[in-house]
């Protein structure tokens, strides 16, 4: 018995409160638009990171890509060794992954 008036009481506490607090339309409405004017301003702030963020990626890639050509044209014989251990690695690798399979 004493639950039910406690539960009760305590429904019509909140009945009251949420009287008391009740919000106009336009209350709700400028709420949201504030809402999304930050939603907003958060997504363009982060696809203006990703674009510098690729734009800088695109920007070092070109870097060395610039780099490994002068130091090709620098050291030619140097770059074929290179390029003649990089293939026999490769291959090698190639072929002891093939004979394991068998």
């Amino acid at each position: 018995m004493q639950m039910r008036q406690r539960m009760n009481q305590e429904g019509q506490a909140m009945a009251y409160d949420v009287l008391e607090k009740t919000a106009t339309v336009d209350d709700v409405l400028r709420e949201v638009s504030r809402i999304k004017t930050i939603v907003t301003d958060a997504v363009d702030d982060g696809v203006q990171s990703a674009l510098r963020a690729v734009k800088q990626g695109r920007d070092a890639a070109e870097d060395v890509l610039h780099d490994a050509r002068y130091a090709i044209k620098r050291n030619p014989f140097q770059a074929a060794g290179i390029l003649l251990a990089a293939g026999i690695v490769i291959g090698g690798l190639v072929t002891l992954i093939a004979a394991r399979r068998d």
